[in-house]
């Protein structure tokens, strides 16, 4: 197979970066549990919340990392790409109201398979990192 065939839309080069903001709000944690089923207080009850180490409302993990689901999604490797592993580290809450930016960055890409790895963070406005590590992730052609 050539690198055409094996990576038809182009392949990713080492270094090259990608990256997506949003702002995270009370409706995201609403909208995670319909799918999740997670329903812990840390995200729903202000007194609870406060009580803890977090000291308020914290948004679940899931809808942080989601943020790093569009950007291999849409950017980078882009359309047709899936997760095949991820090794994620929390390092801080998000709260609602917080803007994100999940960030991706080339390390490694095969020629024989359309594999790519990934080092990944996710970043708060003030540059302080909520989510770091790595994914491996696999592009299939997409036929638009």
């Amino acid at each position: 197979m050539t690198i055409n065939e094996v990576w038809p839309n182009g392949m990713p080069s080492i270094g090259q970066t990608a990256q997506r903001s949003r702002k995270i709000t009370d409706r995201d944690i609403g909208l995670f549990t319909e799918i999740s089923g997670d329903r812990n207080p840390l995200h729903y009850d202000e007194q609870v919340a406060k009580a803890t180490p977090f000291g308020g409302i914290v948004v679940q993990g899931g809808v942080t990392s989601a943020i790093l689901n569009a950007v291999v999604a849409e950017d980078l490797p882009g359309p047709g790409t899936v997760f095949l592993q991820v090794n994620w580290s929390f390092k801080a809450p998000v709260r609602p109201g917080d803007r994100i930016t999940g960030h991706v960055e080339v390390t490694r890409v095969r020629a024989d398979k359309p594999i790519t790895e990934l080092k990944t963070h996710v970043a708060l406005d003030d540059g302080k990192v909520v989510l770091e590590g790595e994914a491996v992730c696999y592009t299939m052609p997409i036929k638009r």
